[in-house]
């Protein structure tokens, strides 16, 4: 058997969690059918404590990281109106000046 590591959708990782939580399985039975260490679901039961529903999709950055993410975001986006309003102010030069002269 190959070392390869096994990417699980976050429905499956979901339907596991959801089946120790109700108490329809256990761990380690859940681990046996599907082929899985009981790290790896130990983890994703600590997540899906965490944050429930919203578990194992991508974390929303809070406090400082969360600001700084969005400033630099709303910078790179003022640099690009910049930019495309540089382009087109010199495209409406160039349509409004007479023929033959830039």
């Amino acid at each position: 058997m190959s070392n390869r590591r096994r990417n699980h959708t976050r429905e499956f990782k979901l339907q596991c969690c959801r089946q120790v939580a109700t108490g329809e399985k256990r761990p380690a039975q859940i681990c046996r059918e599907h082929n899985l260490s009981e790290s790896v679901l130990l983890r994703w039961r600590k997540e899906y404590e965490e944050r429930g529903e919203a578990a194992f999709t991508e974390k929303q950055p809070s406090g400082d990281g969360a600001l700084e993410t969005r400033i630099a975001e709303l910078e790179r986006f003022c640099g690009q109106l910049s930019l495309e309003n540089r382009i087109l102010k010199k495209s409406l030069k160039s349509m409004n000046s007479p023929r033959g002269t830039p």
